[in-house]
């Protein structure tokens, strides 16, 4: 009898495109932001490897944290990606969208829904 894989969770699903991207460009960063009720900084407050994006992103999810993340690439540069960054809240303040000169060119969000 051969066992079935397991259905993926939400938050495994939600991850799946950024950990793609992750094993894609193995040398990117994950840049990592916070929100709260004082705003959004404009300087990281940590840098992941790309092994660790996904399961760090896990973690703050299941406890219950919202998230953004953005694979970014210089608007002269659209075609290499420079990092994935992340953006994490726990308020209704939804991140900014990239500093001018900078794009996104994939995305997701969670809500916690």
């Amino acid at each position: 009898m051969t066992k079935r894989k397991p259905e993926p969770t939400p938050i495994e699903t939600f991850l799946a495109p950024l950990a793609r991207h992750a094993r894609k460009w193995p040398e990117i960063e994950g840049l990592v932001f916070w929100g709260g009720a004082e705003g959004w900084g404009n300087a990281p407050s940590e840098a992941l490897e790309a092994e660790e994006i996904a399961f760090y992103a896990e973690g703050l999810l299941e406890d219950g944290f919202r998230m953004a993340w953005a694979l970014v690439a210089l608007a002269d540069g659209p075609d290499m990606p420079d990092h994935i960054r992340l953006q994490f809240w726990q308020d209704d303040s939804p991140p900014p969208e990239p500093a001018p000169g900078w794009f996104a060119l994939d995305k997701g969000l969670w809500n916690g829904d």
